[in-house]
């Protein structure tokens, strides 16, 4: 069917599908959940917002799950260092998600404000939390992962969770957070009306303003700072064996990680693409144009997470510790007959999963009213 070079691409490029996917989806459930109680001042606009989510949020995290499986499938040395390395920042992660299928389906039981006020905030942590350890863990991508492959390829990894809470990717988790909060936001411009609309509208210009700021930041901190990037120090037998000790990396002519962008001048599209859907975001938001606002939005999801992985190309998981030992495209791979039974898969169900996706969206549009809360009280969320 396909060569094992040419599989080993599909399959970057494939993950790199699904996270854009699951932020895109995903991400404006997280991010409206996550700006939900300062934009909802009552609890029929607070209400409203979470019905705008309430049909797809459960499908959308599907996009997470499968993501999950594709890293472990195709990736499996990725997902085994990188589960068990930052253990506890993925069980951060998931306690956070727990918060929200159960505030999704008590927050309403009882007319209470104190119990209803407490589920909102539970649902924020749940959307924000997320959305926060995302970006903080790609940061971490960029400074190295101190993690290192013995003779049989066990890992022996050496940080801790408070050495991922680093300045640069606590910057990175600002780019992730205030993107999916834009994100949110403006689909809460694009679902609702009156007050919360407005207030989302507000939101938006906010969030997409300190996204601007903290993702051009980001960007010179790479460029002007003293991060250095991994590169090849020799040519890469893309078809090889497997083993990710068989290489040289070299820290010295890679500053910043910009080489890519330098070598493929292409890829400059990327963050080209992030900067722009920002803009258009804050001046679609400011003259009330929903849809396109949330068009802008989606563009810098794209933009922000495809400037990451040109960035990164072809290191998966770099290693701080022991520079031979980061995992690529190329050496942390499964074997092609693997690859091979999932492309074809992926070739069957991704597009209908994305064809099934599309026509419940289509069914289910429609602007979510404080009237529509107020006549159906006891079937909505």
């Amino acid at each position: 069917m396909f060569d094992y070079e040419v599989l080993k691409i599909i399959w970057w490029v494939l993950v790199g599908v699904l996270l854009i996917g699951f932020a895109l989806t995903d991400g404006f459930d997280m991010g409206s959940m996550a700006v939900m109680p300062f934009v909802g001042k009552t609890d029929n606009e607070r209400r409203a917002a979470i019905n705008t989510i309430a049909p797809h949020w459960d499908g959308n995290q599907v996009w997470f799950i499968t993501a999950g499986g594709a890293l472990f499938a195709a990736w499996p040395m990725v997902y085994a260092v990188a589960f068990s390395g930052m253990y506890w920042a993925l069980l951060l992660v998931l306690f956070a998600l727990f918060l929200r299928p159960v505030g999704f389906d008590y927050r309403s039981k009882l007319e209470n404000t104190q119990w209803r006020t407490a589920w909102d905030w539970a649902l924020a942590v749940g959307g924000a939390v997320p959305a926060l350890v995302f970006g903080v863990a790609f940061g971490n991508l960029f400074l190295g992962i101190p993690f290192q492959l013995d003779d049989t390829m066990r890992s022996t990894y050496t940080g801790s969770f408070f050495a991922l809470l680093n300045p640069f990717a606590l910057l990175a988790g600002v780019v992730s957070l205030s993107m999916l909060c834009l994100h949110g936001s403006t689909w809460l411009m694009l679902r609702t009306d009156g007050d919360l609309h407005d207030r989302s509208r507000k939101s938006a210009t906010i969030m997409g303003a300190v996204y601007l700021v903290s993702f051009i930041l980001a960007g010179a901190w790479l460029a002007l700072g003293n991060i250095q990037g991994f590169s090849y120090a020799q040519a890469v037998e893309t078809g090889a064996a497997l083993n990710p000790l068989a290489k040289q990396v070299s820290v010295t002519a890679n500053a910043g990680w910009l080489n890519n962008y330098a070598t493929y001048p292409v890829t400059m599209l990327a963050p080209s693409v992030g900067v722009l859907g920002g803009v258009l975001a804050i001046v679609f938001a400011k003259a009330n144009k929903a849809g396109l606002s949330f068009i802008g939005s989606s563009l810098a999801i794209i933009g922000t997470i495809l400037t990451a992985g040109f960035a990164l190309f072809p290191f998966v998981l770099p290693s701080s510790l022991d520079p031979v030992s980061s995992l690529t495209m190329w050496d942390a791979v499964s074997s092609k007959n693997t690859l091979t039974v999932m492309t074809i898969a992926a070739g069957i169900f991704v597009p209908l999963i994305l064809l099934y996706t599309t026509w419940s969206y289509y069914k289910m549009w429609g602007k979510i009213t404080s009237k529509h809360i107020e006549s159906n009280s006891h079937s909505l969320y």
